[in-house]
């Protein structure tokens, strides 16, 4: 088995390309109001409003103004840190901090600090605050009272929601002369916040054939954003369900740097990284649309949109998933639930997600070079320990048979092997071409003029006799779709239905032959699709394409077409060159032989015999290959 013995997609994507919108369908996103799923906020600089000014160089205090509003009532205190440049403690500093009776935190090193604002302290703040803030009902009338106040205003931000406030201390001469506000002003150079995000969507699938949920960042980086990657710290419930999904979607020339303990697949754009792993993973390509990623969740069997959110570009981001509760419904397909082995740190796990079942195997795949943190990894193995993997230079690799192994199944569907991991078996369907009736030893050739075996085949627990397959045809450019199966009967010429195993474990298999002819002159070798269609007797249809290559065979020579006047010819022709080809020799042989030495031959003969007779025996008598005399 080679390093990719284990293919990441489905042959189906590589024809697509992209997920298909239109399984986007059924799924309306709308504002998530109440009961949120996560609790979402990230870092930024940019305020909704805000201004600077050098008004107080020549004064005696720097004044720094934060206009906080509220979306909703925050579910946590307000935190701010004031903080100071060089010597800006040396210099009495001013925060006028408005935030309509919110709790708060306030924190700075710097003693001589005076804060003036409506908000409750809390006790860890660094001092009771000094005078009442002002009672003024516009921006204008703020600015304009700080302005009368202190003689000048150092800095004016308003906040929407924030989450965390890093206030720097310090003044720039370079500032313009008057604090004007703007919109999304830029407050980089003395402020950073954390805000949280407040418009999250979701939705969930009307015909949803799954209970997984999927929660979808869509990193909204701007042209000339210079920020390239981002922290990403993820939270959730203990012991929370492994039926989730969190999906990146970024700048391919992007890299996340994951924090997070929680059991949850991913699916990220660009690079990523991973708290206590340093080894730099490649994610993939994801589409860039709401409709697109709603696509490839749904694509991924995740029937939930459990939270959809865009984020301005950021350096950080905080994810607080809360728990989902589930209802039970039929299942198609099943994300990977993966178990962290003893001898296996489970970030490495989470990360890598190297395990996959199908429906009659088990397998693993792990780059070496990602288990280098891990210093006694030597062997991996499965319960059966003489079912070890195999290793190269760059890979451990390990494939068996649900049945081996020690491998159990146990009900609905799962596979466990206690040593590696439990998968709950796929719920699709699987198709494979053979190349004789023996169904060993799969490939993706089809060769013309010969017979070849398909074998369709899927697990489903609940009622797997009520499984049918409906139909496959044959699809190649250029040619009338070829119908080979459908309602279980042979369709065409050439195609005979097989007898399959019996069902083990709700699994069923379907088996036929067909052989495939292309006409004269077609050009070959050419890609084809075999592609069928699965399912129950009411509406429920899986669906798989393999993607084969055409191949010729050796085929007999075809002598249509040639007329009585041809095959004389030819035969002619064939007669002449032999007979010259034995000319030739005969010339060689006449000219090449040894030549015989002739013995004398006596005058007198006996009386009692006649003279034709004695000169009969007299004669010299000579072969190519002997000579003889007589006395």
């Amino acid at each position: 088995m080679g390093p990719r013995s284990v293919p990441l997609l489905p042959l189906l994507l590589a024809l697509l390309g992209r997920p298909d919108p239109a399984r986007a369908e059924g799924c309306d996103l709308q504002p998530v109001t109440s009961e949120r799923p996560i609790t979402l906020s990230y870092a930024t600089s940019t305020v909704p409003r805000g201004c600077v000014s050098n008004s107080s160089m020549d004064t005696g205090h720097e004044v720094h103004i934060l206009s906080v509003k509220w979306s909703e009532v925050s579910p946590v205190p307000l935190m701010v840190t004031v903080t100071p440049r060089a010597d800006a403690c040396s210099r009495p500093a001013v925060l006028i901090l408005l935030c309509t009776r919110c709790s708060a935190t306030i924190t700075s090193p710097c003693s001589n600090l005076i804060i003036r604002t409506d908000a409750h302290l809390s006790p860890e703040t660094i001092r009771a605050p000094n005078p009442e803030p002002p009672m003024v009902s516009s921006e204008g009338q703020l600015l304009a009272w700080a302005l009368d106040t202190y003689g000048g205003i150092t800095s004016y931000s308003e906040l929407q929601d924030p989450r965390r406030v890093q206030l720097h201390l310090g003044e720039d001469a370079s500032s313009p002369p008057d604090c004007v506000p703007q919109e999304h002003f830029n407050a980089m150079l003395h402020l950073e916040t954390e805000v949280f995000f407040h418009g999250v969507k979701g939705c969930s699938r009307s015909d949803a054939q799954s209970t997984g949920a999927a929660h979808i960042i869509h990193f909204q980086s701007e042209p000339s954003s210079s920020i390239t990657e981002v922290n990403l710290s993820v939270s959730c419930p203990q012991n929370s369900a492994g039926n989730q999904i969190l999906i990146l979607q970024s700048k391919a020339n992007f890299t996340w740097f994951l924090s997070s303990k929680c059991n949850i697949h991913l699916l990220v754009s660009g690079t990523y990284r991973m708290t206590l792993f340093p080894v730099v993973l490649p994610g993939m390509l994801l589409p860039d649309t709401e409709q697109d990623l709603i696509a490839k969740a749904f694509e991924k069997n995740y029937s939930v949109i459990a939270s959809y959110s865009a984020i301005p570009a950021s350096t950080h981001i905080s994810l607080e998933i809360h728990e989902h509760e589930m209802v039970e419904t039929p299942v198609t397909t099943t994300p990977i639930v993966i178990t962290q082995p003893p001898d296996l740190p489970h970030q490495v796990l989470l990360t890598l997600k190297p395990w996959k079942c199908t429906d009659e195997t088990m397998e693993i795949v792990i780059i070496r070079s990602y288990l280098e943190p891990i210093k006694d990894v030597v062997n991996i193995t499965l319960r059966d320990i003489s079912c070890q993997a195999e290793k190269n230079a760059t890979h451990f690799m390990l494939k068996s048979p649900l049945s081996h192994c020690g491998t159990s199944l146990e009900g609905r569907g799962y596979a466990n092997n206690e040593v590696a991991f439990k998968c709950e078996i796929p719920r699709e369907l699987f198709l494979r071409l053979f190349p004789t009736a023996a169904f060993e030893a799969p490939q993706t050739e089809l060769e013309i003029n010969k017979e070849a075996f398909v074998q369709a085949s899927m697990r489903w627990m609940d009622h797997p006799a009520d499984l049918q397959l409906k139909e496959c045809w044959l699809l190649a450019a250029g040619r009338e779709p070829l119908l080979l199966l459908q309602g279980g009967e042979a369709r065409g010429a050439g195609v005979a239905v097989l007898e399959g195993p019996p069902s083990s474990h709700g699994r069923k298999v379907w088996r036929f032959r067909f052989t495939y002819t292309v006409p004269e002159g077609r050009h070959i070798p050419f890609s084809a699709i075999l592609k069928c269609k699965a399912g129950l007797q009411n509406d429920t249809i899986f669906e798989k394409v393999l993607e084969l290559t055409v191949k010729d065979a050796w085929r007999p020579l075809n002598y249509r077409g040639l007329g009585l006047a041809a095959v004389l010819g030819i035969t002619f022709g064939a007669f002449l060159i032999g007979a010259l080809l034995t000319a030739v020799l005969w010339y060689i042989y006449s000219h090449t032989r040894p030549i015989s030495k002739l013995q004398p031959v006596s005058s007198t003969a006996p009386a009692s015999e006649s003279s034709s007779t004695n000169h009969s025996i007299g004669s010299t008598q000579s072969t190519p290959c002997s000579t003889s005399s007589m006395a």
